[in-house]
């Protein structure tokens, strides 16, 4: 299996050697009308060659660019095989952007056609489509509903599938002869903490040196079975879920379903029971949240049982352990992990935390429930993984584990980590003067900080970027700081400053459900932004970063902190899709309340 992805010439022709092997097996599968329904892998393989060929009589040629703005679908995964399979390179979008970002990305990437799901993401798309102007054809997977076009045409789905698949299939196949591993894949712009999202171009090579990479991992530490399954929940613009949730489980012939969201995510676990998840830390976050107030409310034996896995789960962590602790794992290895593990449908096998830092407290509670964490790390310059913690290497809650296959490390002097291999990108769209900035004789400079421990592990400090310097000239890495905070019941979401100043001060959104429960405990009325007012109120929140503090060294302690206003958001750009905190974003709008907390 991994010599297929390694002789793979590119991700089409990887696909269709998965989709002849499995053939009328499911691939595909997703919640219509109540039911999940599936898609098997030669339906879908029909499906790519008939919209490829249906993309070139439309006029499309090699190197065309075309944009991708759906939800996660199955017809996100055939869209993207087929404009590939077109001899085209997909520009995948996220769901949230803005008119304006569209208008960015179509001037940008000179995106010839446009592939959009529902009648919903064409409304700040319709307007982008029009001020571009670049973009001849719009084909809309639901039916748009849509009379007046412009300059250019729309076309529904299902004119997409017309035609004969055979024939399709042999055009598809001459075609993709000609595409090597070196030949531009997609182009996927970051989402950008900072700045305009840039175009990364990511190359067949690059996804499918990633792919093996994780597809080693899994073969060797955990083994595949018949029956392996993802649960895509990740926007699949973003190059983790791309990577990870799609051509992973292509390159090893495992079923993709995909989540209806956040809200229904909980039970589309249980009912998919997927083998393997790809996950952000934020949602860890929540989960392990979740569960804890689950539990807790059962009180009793549940919350015991929960309370002494933790407790040896650290010792375990450290390296440590007490006499008993061997019995008491036992103990709860038989009457709470289960019903843990049942919640996530009782066959996962790994869930792999990306995007950002997971913190190691986060880490170690899900370990303790039973389910294996694996802390990966990556960017979308880099395919995007560039390692990942496996049980074969030893697992380690303070790093994101060694380099994955075929993947050289170093690091420069001052501290910054650097990669080489084919995953590395060919550089930036159209952005000369960022290229040579990011890529210096072959290595990338992934802009963070970090080392190599004594097994081999990369050991991540902080984003060189973001490193706040006090004006005594000591380095606070944010993020770290910022992870204790939320992961305190009364905190939300937190940010922290101090470049240039004397102390530490924060940014902090209270949690919406513990606001709640404390006005019902103090009788006063749920009002997220009139209770901040309270001195009461405050002094609660002042509590939990006087506990955090309690864990930071003297120059990482909080001194002050004010309210957001509200919580920071994808929609009001003060999150990434892959909810990471954009500080510029934040900085420019709490920037006056910031410098006041070092009047106070």
């Amino acid at each position: 299996m991994l010599s297929d992805i390694d002789s793979a010439n590119n991700l089409v022709e990887l696909f269709l050697k998965r989709a002849d092997e499995k053939g009328d097996a499911p691939f595909l599968g997703a919640k219509r009308n109540g039911q999940w329904q599936t898609i098997s892998w030669n339906e879908a393989a029909d499906q790519v060659c008939l919209v490829a060929e249906n993309l070139r009589k439309l006029g499309l040629r090699d190197g065309d660019r075309v944009c991708l703005v759906s939800e996660n679908r199955p017809e996100w995964c055939i869209s993207d095989l087929a404009v590939m399979a077109a001899g085209c390179i997909t520009v995948p979008t996220y769901i949230t952007n803005t008119e304006r970002d569209h208008v960015h990305i179509l001037d940008n990437s000179g995106a010839k056609a446009v592939i959009v799901s529902t009648e919903k993401l064409l409304r700040p798309l319709h307007g982008a489509l029009q001020a571009s102007g670049v973009a001849d054809h719009v084909i809309g997977i639901d039916d748009l509903h849509r009379q007046q076009s412009g300059s250019f045409t729309f076309h529904n789905w299902d004119s997409m599938l017309e035609g004969d698949a055979a024939g399709a299939r042999k055009s598809v196949e001459a075609r993709i002869a000609n595409i090597k591993r070196e030949d531009t894949a997609c182009i996927i712009y970051t989402s950008g903490t900072g700045g305009a999202p840039r175009g990364v171009l990511q190359h067949h090579g690059a996804i499918l040196c990633n792919s093996a990479g994780a597809a080693e991992i899994l073969i060797n530490d955990f083994g595949l079975g018949d029956e392996e399954r993802f649960l895509s929940f990740l926007p699949l613009s973003h190059a983790y879920e791309h990577t990870g949730g799609q051509f992973l489980p292509i390159g090893v012939g495992a079923q993709i379903y995909y989540s209806e969201g956040l809200e229904k995510l909980a039970s589309n676990i249980e009912e998919t029971r997927p083998t393997i998840m790809v996950v952000v830390p934020r949602l860890f976050e929540v989960l392990r949240t979740r569960i804890m107030k689950q539990v807790q409310k059962q009180g009793g034996l549940a919350e015991r049982l929960m309370n002494t896995a933790l407790e040896v789960g650290e010792r375990r962590a450290m390296g440590s352990h007490k006499f008993g602790d061997g019995m008491k794992d036992f103990a709860v290895s038989r009457l709470l992990k289960p019903k843990i593990k049942q919640k996530f449908g009782g066959r996962i096998k790994a869930m792999v935390s990306g995007g950002a830092p997971l913190n190691p407290e986060v880490g170690i509670f899900f370990e303790s429930m039973g389910l294996t964490m694996l802390q990966g790390y990556g960017q979308t310059e880099a395919g995007p993984v560039i390692s990942c913690n496996r049980p074969a290497a030893g697992i380690a809650m303070h790093s994101v584990g060694p380099a994955m296959r075929d993947v050289e490390l170093k690091i420069a002097e001052d501290g910054e980590i650097l990669v080489k291999g084919e995953l590395v990108m060919h550089g930036y769209w159209q952005n000369e003067t960022e290229t040579e900035r990011t890529i210096k004789d072959g290595w990338l400079h992934t802009g963070d900080i970090g080392h190599i421990d004594e097994q081999n592990r990369i050991v991540i400090t902080d984003r060189k970027k973001d490193m706040i310097v006090n004006d005594k000239g000591d380095n606070i890495a944010p993020q770290k700081v910022e992870g204790m905070l939320t992961l305190q019941p009364e905190i939300g979401q937190a940010m922290v400053a101090g470049d240039k100043k004397p102390y530490i001060v924060g940014l902090i959104v209270p949690d919406a459900e513990w606001t709640l429960e404390w006005c019902r405990a103090q009788g006063k009325q749920f009002d997220c932004k009139k209770v901040q007012e309270l001195p009461e109120f405050r002094n609660a929140v002042r509590a939990a970063v006087d506990r955090v503090n309690k864990d930071l060294s003297v120059v990482e302690k909080v001194r002050q902190f004010a309210f957001a206003d509200e919580p920071f958001t994808i929609e009001n750009e003060e999150m990434t899709p892959s909810m990471k905190i954009r500080r510029h974003k934040i900085k420019e709008r709490y920037g006056d309340r910031l410098s006041g907390l070092y009047r106070s």
